[in-house]
């Protein structure tokens, strides 16, 4: 009996200096295991070299709490379980979630305070058995760092997709938003954009929308041309402080020596967003007493240019079936006029087919009289990111745009050959000077006429960057449509532009990350309500019943001998 309880003692001793040892190995390295398949769970090294910027405290508010419908408790799961991931890494974050809906006294000053931040809720039909009721849902968060607060967007919007869908997309970005605002409170600003200006581009109060969102994380400032003619060499220089420029739906033609400031940037490492028209026309000019107006094409004195960077934009203008809706008057004029939607062929809705990580998992993007854009064979690598639909084609121009075309009728016939025109072609590689052995309009002492790798964007429709202004003369969203009163994914399409071209945390790098997000059918679910309660309450219950009575009965046979 003695020996036994030595025995016992000198095991339990082992035991616990074991557990000991353990712990103090534990202490010196660090690990957390993954089990899931899809490795939802496991951070990018973008993520962990993005949470060890954090040297003090940084604390997030979550505001998804309290009685939310199904589908956001699994976002809300969902994103409890990656900050808990984020804060095993470091214990400077926290986070806390809060239901700004809980007190009904103050419901409404905090709805206010929140709109007033630019965290604007979703309202959805909440479906219970046939019983529909509405819910408002906040799904943003705020994060706080040294005095800086930046919005976390939670809920990826996807024009006409479900709630279901929409929670799936947003789980897929939800560690690019989460690693992307701690990147911008964390992180100070390093890189320059230049926004080009003296060739008609446009003004700053229809791009300020994405200006502002872009300031977040850049230094931006206008950049004029105008000095070229006086002394292009001091402009190139100064141009060559920038690490990017936005050239935005020019309208007048550019120089020679403005094109060769510009392609010395991109030759010595400047990024460029190109966003060209090669065909002037306005949807405004439309709303006239004929309802239509004359497209023509536009020379800005770009072709050489591109065409020696290896891509060709047409003076046509892209015709899709798979347009946006636009509202028009019917019937008779006055007291019973009427606004009903069509489809306009000429702002084609892109819906991204690439998995290329700039557009992976956006959703509609809308052009407007967008043109075709050629790729050329010259080593340069292009990617197609956007492209028009299998039934679409190119209208030459000049040619009449009359609102007529929206009762006009098509078959497939009419695109057979036609279809899948690129819109929007990230270039990459090592460019050649356009100006390679050729006489330079202006001296260049250090003159270059090959650069480094480099990479550049070019999309074929200025509009795309524009946002409308609403009756007060106030920019409105980014790929809002007032008239429709859709929201398109223009601005994340842009950021991912830019983000790509300056990023060097490789950020744009985390919306590779593919996920399995299991969701169960609501139809099947209604369908057989009372077997899937059975399986899932019911089931786990008879299993729990079983295996205590099985226990309970091992063990008093054991020890009843």
């Amino acid at each position: 009996m003695v020996l036994n309880k030595k025995n016992n003692l000198k095991a339990l001793l082992t035991i616990i200096l074991i557990l000991l040892v353990l712990n103090g190995i534990g202490a010196y390295f660090f690990h957390r295991f993954d089990l899931t398949k899809d490795k939802r769970y496991t951070l990018s090294q973008t993520s962990l070299n993005i949470i060890k910027q954090v040297k003090g405290p940084l604390s997030i508010r979550i505001y998804m709490q309290g009685d939310l419908p199904a589908e956001f408790k699994r976002l809300q799961q969902e994103t409890k379980q990656l900050l808990e991931e984020f804060q095993a890494y470091n214990s400077d974050i926290v986070f806390e979630f809060v239901n700004p809906l809980e007190n009904e006294e103050d419901s409404m000053n905090n709805i206010k305070a929140l709109y007033a931040k630019g965290l604007t809720p979703v309202n959805i039909t909440v479906d219970d058995k046939g019983k529909q009721s509405q819910a408002m849902v906040f799904p943003w968060a705020i994060a706080v760092y040294n005095n800086k607060e930046v919005n976390i967007p939670l809920l990826k919007n996807k024009m006409g997709a479900s709630t279901t869908d929409k929670v799936v997309g947003s789980v897929q970005h939800l560690e690019y938003s989460i690693a992307d605002a701690l990147n911008k409170i964390t992180k100070d600003k390093q890189k320059k954009i230049a926004v080009i200006k003296g060739n008609g581009e446009i003004q700053d109060l229809f791009m300020a929308k994405f200006l502002l969102q872009l300031r977040e994380s850049y230094y931006i400032g206008p950049f004029t041309l105008d000095s070229v003619a006086k002394n292009p060499e001091v402009t190139l220089d100064a141009l060559k402080k920038y690490d990017l420029a936005i050239i935005a739906k020019p309208t007048e033609a550019f120089s020679d020596s403005e094109k060769q400031v510009l392609d010395q940037f991109i030759i010595n490492g400047g990024k460029t967003m190109w966003l060209v028209d090669q065909v002037a026309v306005e949807m405004d000019s439309l709303y006239n007493n004929s309802g239509s107006t004359l497209a023509f094409p536009r020379d800005l004195n770009l072709n050489d240019m591109f065409f020696k960077y290896g891509i060709r934009i047409n003076p046509d203008i892209v015709k899709d079936e798979q347009g946006s809706p636009i509202k028009l008057a019917s019937g008779e004029q006055g007291s019973a006029t009427q606004y009903q939607d069509f489809n306009w062929k000429f702002a084609p809705l892109v819906y991204p087919e690439s998995s290329h990580p700039i557009v992976k998992n956006l959703g509609g993007i809308k052009f407007d009289f967008a043109n075709p854009i050629d790729t050329l064979k010259n080593g340069i690598k292009k990617t197609v990111l956007l492209q028009s639909s299998l039934y679409s084609k190119k209208i030459g121009a000049p040619s009449e745009i009359n609102l007529n075309i929206v009762t006009e009728e098509t078959s497939p016939n009419h695109y057979i050959k036609t279809g899948n025109i690129p819109l929007a072609v990230l270039l990459e590689g090592s460019f050649n000077s356009m100006f390679e052995n050729r006489v330079l309009p202006f001296e260049q002492k250090n003159f270059e006429p090959k650069g480094n790798k480099n990479k550049m964007i070019v999309i074929s429709d200025g509009d795309l960057i524009k946002n409308q202004v609403d009756k007060n003369f106030q920019p409105v969203e980014l790929g809002y449509d007032q008239r429709s009163g859709n929201l398109y994914d223009n601005k994340d399409f842009l950021l991912n532009c830019v983000n790509y071209l300056l990023d060097d945390n490789g950020l744009i790098n985390i919306r590779s990350k593919d996920l399995d997000l299991p969701l169960l059918d609501k139809e099947k679910v209604y369908q057989n309500y009372t077997r899937t309660q059975l399986i899932t309450i019911g089931l786990p219950i008879l299993i729990l019943i079983l295996f205590g009575t099985l226990f309970t009965f091992l063990r008093k046979r054991k020890y009843s001998k």
